[in-house]
């Protein structure tokens, strides 16, 4: 058995104010720094994924793909949010699930060097701050919007609007 150091992670990237480090369940009190850069490779692919599922979710509300999802089934005639997962045949959700695992199994889409920047330490650290702010976000944003919806089709209108997306009324005219 290795023993297992204690390490400081107060002064990693993205322990920002007003939180600082923020650990409430203490699960890095007893990790090392390996274990660490694996909870944040996770938090960073959690983050994207959430970032797309933001994108997935708002993006139905305005426009839809032409075509069909399956044979007699138009990417239209499918509904928004929570109420897609009846609508989408199970076929469907088989290929999804294939491809998410594919993509996390074997790495499929890869890690491209082409289109990547060289930037400045500085710069490169701003922007890597920038990418796990906006993932925690989105993680937060999609949580609530699966929240609103299933309440919703719980209690139709609980909130009075009729809408996902309130504060854009132009995209429902």
């Amino acid at each position: 058995r290795s023993a297992v150091a204690k390490m400081s992670f107060e002064n990693e990237l993205g322990v920002i104010e007003p939180t600082g480090f923020f650990d409430p369940l203490g699960l890095s009190a007893k990790i090392d720094e390996e274990t660490f850069a694996q909870y944040r490779t996770a938090e960073l692919k959690h983050g994207r994924v959430a970032q797309l599922c933001v994108v997935g979710y708002v993006v139905p509300e305005f426009y839809r793909f032409p075509g069909e999802i399956a044979p007699g089934l138009k990417f239209a005639d499918i509904p928004n949010g929570v109420a897609a997962i009846d609508a989408i045949p199970s076929l469907g959700w088989l290929q999804m699930i294939f491809l998410i695992g594919a993509v996390d199994y074997w790495g499929v889409l890869g890690n491209f060097d082409a289109g990547k920047p060289e930037l400045e330490p500085e710069e490169l650290e701003r922007r890597q701050l920038c990418e796990l702010q906006h993932g925690r976000l989105a993680m937060l944003a999609s949580l609530e919007l699966l929240r609103h919806d299933s309440q919703n089709l719980v209690v139709p209108g609980f909130d009075g609007l009729d809408n996902l997306i309130t504060g854009f009324p132009f995209l429902y005219n």
